[in-house]
């Protein structure tokens, strides 16, 4: 059975930072491409990065220079450190792992900016 479970997501002020992990289990998460999506009230759930089985990185444009995803394999774990937040940053963040037709997410933690 696959799990992923979330952590890391809060409350935070206008500029800071939050980092946001992921852990998966019952897969080998190193052959699965591992990202971010979130989804604030009222619209869809959208890319915010994702990270591939080879290390190749992909950001929405809203996040990048700010937001830096990465994965501990032997942890079977993705990561992502949000910088320089902003109010727009304020969605739930789900977690998602995918392979071919094998698609996984999370339960999704708040993430909340206040100006």
């Amino acid at each position: 059975q696959v799990q992923l479970v979330e952590s890391g997501g809060g409350l935070v002020q206008s500029g800071g930072s939050l980092r946001l992990t992921c852990a998966a289990s019952g897969i080998m998460s190193s052959l699965y491409t591992m990202g971010w999506y979130r989804q604030a009230p009222g619209k869809q759930r959208d890319l915010v990065a994702q990270i591939t089985s080879s290390g190749t990185t992909n950001y929405s444009d809203s996040v990048k220079g700010r937001f830096t995803i990465s994965r501990d394999i032997a942890k079977n774990t993705v990561y992502l450190q949000m910088n320089s937040l902003k109010p727009e940053d304020t969605a739930v963040y789900y977690c998602n792992v995918h392979r071919s037709w094998r698609n996984y997410w999370g339960q999704g933690t708040q993430v909340t900016v206040s100006s």
